[in-house]
């Protein structure tokens, strides 16, 4: 019966099936960490520069002075959806330095209804059971200083995990390789290359439990979906510039362009690669309190009369720092401007030398 189609035949559909080269793979890992940068709109390739640039860039670690500390929560899809993120970072000495992140995207308490319905027909409720789906994510950072003044590089290496309850379950390895320049004049530049190795995952199934939804949907899902994945490289390249007004004010402005190797809805979208541009801004006072925005995610979207309308996803942030310890906040799609997602972000970054 088509009542018997369930929450884990359109999750093993829509995570494990077609394989090979997906254009879309660990997208969980795209959607961003820290609320600073959020609030920028994720422009921060060139200049990032604490423990969260193990995300962004991890050249970024070596600007560190001090072990540093990062935490931060958010939920999507009216708190159906948790994500949460955890890094450390550290310099090892004047030209190097490490660090570690760990994010986690999961849906707990999923309904398992593939049992609701027995082979006689009969609707049983006592047959629902619980499952979460989890995503995660560990990257090691290192970072290290190059001979050119004022160029650094960063190596990322990722263990990805996915589990799909006692359904399926996959372990993915890659790359990430970053750099930066800053000139005298407070110009910075910066490169991210993604997966640059592609990311790969291999899956594992539970043959079982694919069996009770197996013919669900008469002609549809008959053999088991592909177990191995691959996420093919991204590209961001960023600039910025910080300015001093005086001695209280200071306003950073910065420019990434997203670059896809593929074609999809981007502003500017072509067969070989689709690039997608953000603008952020940073306006601080006495290097204690911040003001933030930011554009980005510019599609092109198809209307129901087939034309097509320029959407964007707009950000907005504040800040406050004051003795090691800050906290930031964004909201990343003011007046729900675009399609994407958006959410309240809170994030808390600490330096761990106030602890001694």
């Amino acid at each position: 019966m088509k009542a018997n189609i369930t929450t884990l035949f359109c999750l093993l559909s829509m995570v494990v099936f077609s394989q090979t080269a997906r254009k879309y793979s660990n997208e969980f890992m795209n959607i961003g960490v820290d609320a600073a940068a959020l609030g920028m709109s994720s422009a921060v390739t060139a200049h990032t520069n604490d423990v969260n640039s193990g995300y962004w860039n991890p050249a970024g670690i070596l600007n560190l002075e001090d072990n540093q500390l990062a935490l931060m929560h958010s939920s999507y899809f009216a708190n159906i959806a948790n994500y949460d993120y955890a890094a450390f970072a550290m310099p090892l000495d004047n030209r190097s330095a490490i660090g570690v992140s760990l994010i986690r995207f999961a849906v707990d308490d999923i309904l398992n209804t593939t049992q609701l319905i027995d082979a006689q027909g009969n609707i049983n409720y006592d047959r629902i059971s619980l499952f979460s789906t989890a995503d995660y994510g560990l990257t090691f950072s290192y970072a290290r200083k190059l001979p050119v003044q004022g160029l650094n590089y960063g190596v990322n290496a990722k263990v990805i995990r996915r589990i799909i309850g006692d359904f399926a379950s996959s372990w993915g390895f890659g790359f990430d390789l970053g750099i930066q320049f800053e000139t005298k004049n407070n110009w910075k530049f910066g490169v991210m290359a993604r997966d640059i190795t592609t990311t790969f995952n291999a899956w594992a199934i539970d043959e079982e439990a694919f069996a009770t939804i197996q013919n669900a949907v008469a002609g549809q899902n008959q053999e088991l979906p592909e177990t191995t994945e691959i996420t093919i490289p991204k590209l961001q390249i960023g600039i910025s510039k910080l300015v001093d007004f005086n001695v209280d004010y200071t306003l950073l402005t910065a420019v990434n362009l997203n670059v896809r190797f593929e074609e999809n809805n981007d502003i500017i979208s072509s067969s070989f690669a689709s690039i997608n541009p953000a603008l952020g801004f940073e306006f601080g006072y006495i290097d204690m309190v911040y003001l933030r925005a930011g554009m980005g995610n510019f599609q092109n979207e198809l209307q129901i009369d087939n034309t097509e309308q320029l959407s964007f996803q707009p950000s907005f942030g504040v800040g406050f720092k004051y003795n090691g310890v800050q906290i930031d906040y964004a909201f990343t799609d003011i007046g729900d401007q675009s399609v994407a997602l958006y959410s309240n972000v809170f994030s808390l970054k600490l330096d761990l030398s106030i602890f001694r």
